[in-house]
């Protein structure tokens, strides 16, 4: 890895293919990908179900491999938050944080102060003695939040973390994902397949066709932070990329 890669992205993929062999058939799931996160970067990667996303995230936290092209992560190991918290319910909330700051190596001194300050961020700081069964799935995802930060990655890697909540909730999690970016200066790779929350979140938009996964355009989100679902410019871009969205679909579902 070039030291210029190193400082330039957090993330830079040229030419990634992914395939598999099943019952000595190739299935091509990922074709030709270009994608560069930069460093502090928030780019919301769109595209419908069995697109490949998830597969690309995978492939970015080290997971899996590409069959082809370059793969090139700067800044460590990434964080990983998926749709389930994945806590482990025999800790509270702060003994799941503090477990991530254990595997790196923080000293025991030095753990407490930084586990109350992450359960501050997610404002879950009251709950810290809590385990995971006497939370509301909201409140487990702001721990799961807590823990990814915990990692101390440059780059934090979210597979539809929001998806299982209801909307009051998930918006709120906007927020303070938001919140969470501005003040930590990390790069977040968010997949969703909603394009209201794409955009809502993200600086820049890109959107994968139907398998194979392949990069059809990127927008880029000129409205500043902190944006609300509801917000008119949010609601133009939405409009515009659910049609070509729906254009890739429709195109899919012929062939």
């Amino acid at each position: 890895m070039s030291l210029a890669t190193q400082t330039t992205a957090a993330v830079s993929l040229e030419g990634v293919t992914k395939s598999f062999v099943h019952g000595g058939r190739r299935t091509v799931v990922l074709d030709g990908i270009d994608l560069t996160v930069g460093r502090g970067e928030f780019v919301s990667l769109l595209g419908a179900s069995g697109c490949g996303k998830s597969t690309l995230l995978g492939m970015v936290a080290g997971l899996d491999t590409p069959t082809s092209g370059t793969l090139l992560v700067g800044g460590g190991q990434p964080a990983l938050m998926f749709q389930e918290p994945a806590l482990l319910p025999w800790l509270t909330a702060g003994g799941n944080v503090d477990l991530a700051l254990r595997l790196r190596g923080i000293p025991p001194r030095e753990r407490p102060e930084q586990v109350m300050e992450l359960l501050r961020l997610v404002r879950l700081e009251h709950l810290a003695d809590r385990r995971p069964h006497q939370l509301s799935g909201g409140q487990r995802q702001r721990v799961a939040m807590a823990r990814s930060i915990a990692q101390g990655s440059e780059l934090l890697l979210m597979d539809e973390p929001f998806a299982a909540l209801d909307a009051i909730t998930r918006d709120l999690l906007h927020a303070e994902l938001i919140e969470l970016w501005q003040e930590r200066g990390i790069a977040v790779l968010f997949v969703t397949h909603n394009v209201r929350e794409a955009v809502r979140l993200g600086e820049r938009v890109v959107l994968l066709s139907s398998r194979p996964g392949r990069v059809v355009r990127e927008w880029r989100v000129h409205q500043t932070q902190p944006r609300a679902i509801e917000d008119p410019e949010v609601g133009h871009l939405a409009t515009e990329i659910t049609a070509v969205l729906r254009e890739q679909i429709t195109r899919h579902a012929h062939h």
